[in-house]
C-alpha cells in the first residue's frame, strides 16, 4: 500500500496535497519520466509553471501514470509577461492545453511586478474570473512579500488560497508567513530542503549542516527528509525537485517519524534570513520579461 500525502485544507474548502513534485529547473526530457516516478511513489501534486517551459512533459507524466486525472492536483503559474486580463485569460488557455487538462487546480501568479502593478492586480482579476467559471479550483500567487499582498487584498474579491515562497531552514520568512496565517493563506515552499543553498554556491549549504546531519542520524534519515518534516509539521506545503526517482522516494519517505519539539525548535533557529533567490522587489519586464511560446 503506497503511503499518502496528508493535504491542507485551502481556504476555498479545496484540499492540496501537502507534499508535492517540483519541476523548477527539470530538463524537459527528463520532466515526464520525473513525474510518472513521482506518481508512482504515491505523490498526487505536480508543481510547475509557464516559466519552466516543461508544462508540456508534465502532463506526458501524468497520461503515462495512468492515474484518473481527478487524482492528481496539477498546479502551475503565469509568467510576468503575460499579466494583464486578457493576457492571463490566455496565458491560461496557454497551459491547459500544455498541460492537457482542462481544469487546472491551483494557478498563481508568479511574482509579483511592482514596476506594474497594475497590470499584477489585472492578471489577479483574471485569475479570480477564471475560477468563478470553473476553469481553475483555486487561486493565488508567488513570492508576494507583505506590502504585495497588502496591495493586492486592496482590490481583490478572493483572498489568495497559496503564496509560494522561499523557506528552507536557512530562510524561514517568518513574518510573512505570519500574514499569511492572519488571511489564511497556505505557504507552500520551494527549495523546501535548500537546494538553492547548494546551486548558490553560498558558504553553508542546508544538506551538510551539523545540526540536521544530527537529527537525521537520531531518526535514521536523510538531512533532506528531517527539513520535509519540518514543513509538514508545521503546516507548510513543499515541493522539493528532483528527477532521479531514487531521490524522488527518499523525498516521499517522511511519514513514518516525527521531530519532537525541541528538534523543531532546533531547525528553526537555524535561519539566517539571507536570500537564496532574487529580491522580487527587483523583478521588471525588462530584466526578466520573456515571451511564453503557444500551446
Amino acid at each position: 500500500m503506497t503511503a499518502k500525502s496528508p493535504s491542507i485544507t485551502l481556504n476555498n474548502g479545496v484540499a492540496m496535497p501537502a507534499l508535492g513534485l517540483g519541476v523548477f529547473q527539470s530538463p524537459p526530457a527528463e520532466t515526464a519520466g520525473a513525474v510518472k516516478a513521482a506518481l508512482a511513489t504515491g505523490f498526487r501534486l505536480i508543481d510547475t509553471a509557464a516559466a519552466y517551459a516543461n508544462e508540456r512533459e508534465v502532463g506526458e507524466g501524468l497520461r503515462r501514470s495512468g492515474l484518473p486525472r481527478d487524482q492528481v492536483f496539477m498546479e502551475t503559474k503565469v509568467w510576468i509577461s503575460d499579466y494583464g486580463y486578457d493576457a492571463t485569460l490566455h496565458a491560461f488557455d496557454k497551459s491547459a492545453r500544455k498541460l492537457g487538462v482542462e481544469q487546472i487546480d491551483l494557478l498563481l501568479l508568479h511574482q509579483p511586478l511592482p514596476s506594474a502593478f497594475d497590470r499584477t492586480l489585472e492578471a489577479y482579476r483574471a485569475l479570480e474570473k477564471l475560477l468563478a467559471d470553473g476553469r481553475v479550483r483555486a487561486i493565488g500567487v508567488s513570492n508576494f512579500m507583505p506590502d504585495h499582498l497588502e496591495r493586492l487584498l486592496s482590490s481583490a474579491s478572493v483572498v489568495p488560497a497559496v503564496n509560494q515562497i522561499e523557506v528552507h531552514p536557512y530562510f524561514q520568512q517568518t513574518a510573512l508567513q505570519r500574514v499569511h496565517a492572519e488571511h489564511g493563506i497556505a505557504t507552500q515552499a520551494w527549495s523546501p530542503i535548500g537546494g538553492i543553498t547548494a546551486y548558490r554556491g553560498l558558504e553553508k549549504t542546508s544538506f551538510a549542516d551539523p545540526t540536521l546531519l544530527e537529527i537525521a542520524r537520531q531518526h535514521g534519515k536523510s538531512a533532506a527528509q528531517v527539513m520535509l518534516r519540518w514543513h509538514l509539521q508545521q503546516g507548510r506545503s513543499a515541493i522539493p525537485k528532483s528527477v532521479k526517482p531514487a531521490r524522488i522516494a527518499e523525498n516521499f519517505a517522511v511519514f513514518d517519524f516525527e521531530l519532537t519539539r525541541e528538534q523543531l525548535a532546533a531547525i528553526d533557529a537555524l535561519d539566517t534570513g539571507v536570500r537564496g533567490g532574487p529580491e522580487p522587489d527587483t523583478i521588471t519586464l525588462e530584466s526578466y520579461g520573456r515571451p511564453i511560446p503557444e500551446a
